[in-house]
């Protein structure tokens, strides 16, 4: 399994039921979703929060996350354009690695040159 599915996985199966609900009310609410959703995300955020391999994604990728909700805020009508940016944030998620095992820097000490 690639990080990148992990790392939604995770999102998914320890925040789903957030997700589902945020996606329903974002989809129920064209016009208003940032201000009628916000609490939802904000439910996302606090259950994802629990979990230290999301929180590392959150932190390594927090730019393409950040734009990625930009573009969500201008094509609130066409979330199809932000398709770019979703991809962006899902590259950088799959590069992080969950720091729980040693990596092999801190396992293998480079001798000093």
């Amino acid at each position: 399994m690639s990080h990148r599915q992990a790392a939604l996985e995770i999102t998914a199966r320890y925040c789903g039921r957030e997700l589902e609900q945020y996606g329903q009310c974002v989809a129920a609410k064209p016009e208003s979703w940032q201000r009628d959703c916000h609490h939802l995300k904000m439910s996302i955020a606090q259950c994802t929060s629990a979990h230290p391999i999301i929180r590392q994604i959150r932190q390594a990728c927090s730019e393409p996350f950040k734009a990625f909700e930009e573009c969500l805020r201008q094509n609130e009508a066409a979330m199809g354009n932000c398709a770019e940016h979703v991809r962006r944030f899902l590259q950088c998620a799959e590069q992080v690695q969950p720091t729980h095992r040693p990596s092999t820097l801190e396992a293998h000490p480079l001798p000093a040159s």
